[in-house]
């Protein structure tokens, strides 16, 4: 019986700190943002695909 009460105290603590994290995590802005990641995809990043081709162009180089 007593371990079924510690158990149980456990997952409370557990589920608690989960919680706290969550709470932390939202008043922090984590979640603010919900509209880019979903359209990220879609921009131009001609600048980061020019850097890379310049640069394993100078690896092959050499």
């Amino acid at each position: 019986m007593n371990i079924i009460v510690l158990l149980i105290l456990i997952s409370v603590t557990i589920a608690v700190v989960f919680l706290a994290i969550f709470y932390w995590s939202m008043k922090s802005g984590q979640y603010d943002d919900t509209y880019t990641p979903s359209v990220r995809m879609l921009f131009d990043d001609s600048k980061q695909s020019a850097k890379n081709k310049s640069g394993s162009a100078n690896k092959k180089a050499d």
